[in-house]
């Protein structure tokens, strides 16, 4: 505005004008970089950091074993405490599961049920006693073949940006198209997978985002079925489904590894329904085991177990209370 009062005043010239603008608009780009380059190197900063601290990292270290032997699942004596932590997550734990068996593992939060099951792939190392296959320690077995024959479903499953196929594959690449299918059929997966716009071949977005949680757990069950597993290990896998699904998520499962060779199935639930026909329920209590048994025995006792199913049947009962009187109440 001031350049062309300017202009029309006789004391500037339209050329001078244009050439102030021009050198006005190269120089912009300059300027914000100079103001946006603190946020570029806190930004880099952060992000070397977290390169040094993994880089600082002591490496996995396993033994020389390859050959991973069919045989109990034990953790013998057992105390663990993370680094930094106060309390020990476990105390003097020992439990064992026969081989081709179902245990649960079951308790309030923080009684140490998933940091046992993450001891038993080795993603820690107990710093008293020992989690052995067979009765060998499994520092002794070389880390790739040890978690080879573990197949892992996790509360919060890790998905790829990808097709859901390719998804599926993770655990084995090389997996045919039926296989791949029958996988989704057998993890109730394939119902929805069919819907999708493109099948098996949909873009399901960065870490899943496309599916909803109950769709991100049956794929990787799907992924878990593919897998050729000697030990599967399920945190809470079910967590996020409704109880239709996760009935016949359950069914699938017990059928389809029930006719594997020695694998052996620890799993662990919140809801106690799901655990009833174990082989073997642990229930542990602030990182101990306080009991053990089959469902008829661990209820006939009344103890820790009894008193942790009671509980969870008045919840339900007072959310189905609440939902009956929702629903009166919209009538």
């Amino acid at each position: 505005l001031v350049g062309g009062w300017m202009a029309v005043q006789g004391s500037l010239t339209i050329g001078e004008l244009t050439a102030f603008i021009m050198y006005q608009r190269q120089l912009q780009g300059p300027v914000k970089a100079v103001m946006f380059f603190n946020d570029k190197l806190q930004a880099g900063m952060a992000a070397l950091e977290r390169l040094s601290g993994l880089m600082d990292t002591t490496p996995e270290d396993g033994g020389e074993v390859e050959d991973i032997p069919v045989g109990p699942v034990a953790l013998e004596e057992v105390s663990f405490a993370y680094p930094d932590a106060e309390e020990r997550a476990l105390k003097d734990l020992s439990l064992r599961v026969e081989p081709g068996d179902t245990a649960a593992l079951v308790g309030s939060s923080g009684a140490g049920k998933s940091t046992a099951s993450n001891l038993i792939a080795r993603f820690w190392d107990p710093q008293e006693g020992r989690v052995t296959i067979d009765g060998q320690d499994v520092r002794t077995f070389d880390l790739k073949a040890l978690r080879r024959r573990i197949a892992l479903v996790p509360q919060d499953p890790t998905l790829f940006s990808g097709t859901v196929a390719e998804n599926i594959c993770y655990a084995n690449p090389g997996a045919e198209e039926e296989a791949v299918r029958r996988a989704g059929e057998l993890a109730n997966a394939h119902g929805f997978i069919r819907r999708l716009p493109n099948g098996y071949a949909t873009q399901i977005g960065e870490r899943g985002v496309r599916l909803s949680g109950g769709q991100k757990q049956r794929v990787a069950i799907a992924r878990a079925i593919l897998k050729d597993a000697q030990v599967l290990l399920l945190d809470e896998a079910t967590s996020d489904l409704d109880s239709e699904s996760e009935a016949v998520i359950q069914d699938a499962l017990d059928g389809l590894f029930a006719r594997g060779s020695g694998l052996t199935s620890i799993v662990i639930a919140h809801r106690l329904s799901t655990i009833e026909d174990a082989d073997t329920i642990f229930v542990m209590e602030d990182g101990r085991l306080v009991e053990s048994g089959s469902h008829e025995e661990l209820l006939a006792r009344d103890g820790r177990y009894a008193e942790l199913r009671a509980l969870q049947h008045r919840s339900e009962e007072e959310v189905a209370s609440v939902r009956s009187g929702e629903r009166l109440t919209r009538s």
